[in-house]
């Protein structure tokens, strides 16, 4: 199966992403929302963010990028599709963990200048958490495709 020669799996694929986009609305707003007014520290915000994007991926995935997808009751395939995604939390956390301070430390070392509420902490913690997505990313698409949505034609 290949996503450049297969017009079919070109379309999941760009959904997925699309469904990607929005669980990164929603991961990035929730983190932001949760650190700006302190209600967690960056580590627990960021774990609580993944876990509300992982509920609205699975929704639109579901429903959306693979409607064909029904041979496994939905119970089984959010489960599928939670253990992958927890999979990708525990590839996602030490390095957001490791990219934060480095990005913060960066950011400062530039003398990045406050504007407005971006500043250097913001900076480094948008930062790490969007190329912590990135990554992750390509693991939960071919895991979900092969394993939680294997029932799809190619």
């Amino acid at each position: 199966m290949s996503i450049i020669s297969n017009p079919k799996e070109r379309q999941r694929f760009l959904r997925f992403a699309i469904v990607g986009i929005i669980g990164a609305v929603v991961d990035f707003g929730v983190f932001n929302f949760l650190v700006h007014f302190d209600l967690a520290p960056v580590i627990y915000a960021s774990m609580i963010s993944f876990t509300m994007a992982v509920i609205s991926n699975f929704l639109w995935n579901r429903f959306w990028t693979y409607p064909d997808s029904r041979s496994k009751s939905i119970r089984h395939q959010l489960t599928l599709f939670a253990l992958i995604n927890f999979i990708g939390l525990g590839i996602r956390t030490p390095l957001f963990a490791f990219l934060e301070k480095k990005l913060i430390l960066f950011f400062e070392q530039l003398r990045f200048p406050r504007l407005g509420f971006i500043d250097s902490v913001f900076l480094g913690h948008n930062l790490a958490l969007a190329i912590a997505i990135i990554i992750v990313m390509f693991w939960n698409f071919y895991a979900n495709r092969y394993l939680t949505y294997n029932d799809v034609s190619t």
